[in-house]
């Protein structure tokens, strides 16, 4: 886990970030308050990731909102989130927009309420020509089911003699993903200590730099996120080759 010192010196921002945003129900349940409670402070995160983000000059974000395997929480907590989740679209999306965001969702839709897809398909509309950050929001995503779909989409595709089997390599395939057009992230951080990925962009992270902040999302700032970057800026990034 990193614990670092702050640094005087700027720090060159990496171009895009990937965010675990874990330890909401630790945070509430410490405060003995509901886990709903440590969503919504989450939620106030994410727009300090945002604004952060922006700021620094991050080019692009990606925050993991909801898992495919967070189904598996209870029925109440689930209802909470995507009631949250729809708030958050309905009250922040002017925002975003004003400040040149771009939002973008990745995910499989058809699990999500038609209420809610409608707001994402709004807010995915109304952002589409912004660039000053391009925000990626994963909503009931997992990798695994990204890149089975994928495979499963490519394989219809030969089969259909759209692409040849012989075309197919590493970059053709990324292409099949959600995040086709997004450049892949050069630091994936997560929060609350954990140290694993949880199943979050595997293909797509395969030479980002990780980063573990003991710190729980709900208390997330951007000091933080500076920390992070300066760790980002320490390692050497080798891409496979020796150091020298």
């Amino acid at each position: 886990m990193v614990s670092l010192p702050r640094q005087p010196e700027a720090a060159s921002p990496p171009t895009h970030i990937a965010i675990i945003m874990d330890g909401n129900g630790r945070w509430a349940s410490a405060r003995g308050l509901p886990r709903i409670a440590g969503h919504r402070q989450g939620a106030e995160s994410v727009r300090r990731a945002v604004e952060g983000c922006i700021e620094l000059g991050v080019s692009y974000l990606t925050l993991f909102g909801f898992s495919s395997e967070n189904w598996k929480r209870p029925a109440a907590e689930v209802t909470d989130l995507m009631g949250l989740l729809k708030r958050y679209l309905q009250s922040e999306i002017a925002e975003l927009h004003k400040h040149g965001v771009r939002l973008r969702v990745i995910g499989e839709r058809s699990r999500l309420a038609p209420d809610l897809v409608s707001l994402i398909e709004n807010a995915e509309r109304m952002t589409e020509s912004n660039s000053r950050l391009h925000l990626t929001l994963a909503l009931n995503y997992g990798s695994r089911m990204e890149i089975s779909t994928a495979a499963r989409n490519l394989a219809a595709a030969v089969q259909a003699g759209l692409v040849r089997l012989e075309a197919i390599d590493e970059r053709l395939f990324a292409g099949f993903l959600g995040t086709s057009d997004v450049p892949d992230p050069d630091l994936v951080l997560r929060t609350s200590g954990e140290q694993r990925l949880s199943n979050f962009l595997l293909w797509q992270s395969a030479y980002a730099e990780l980063v573990f902040l003991d710190v729980l999302w709900p208390d997330f700032n951007k000091s933080h996120l500076e920390d992070a970057i300066h760790e980002f800026n320490r390692r050497e990034r080798r891409y496979g080759a020796s150091s020298g």
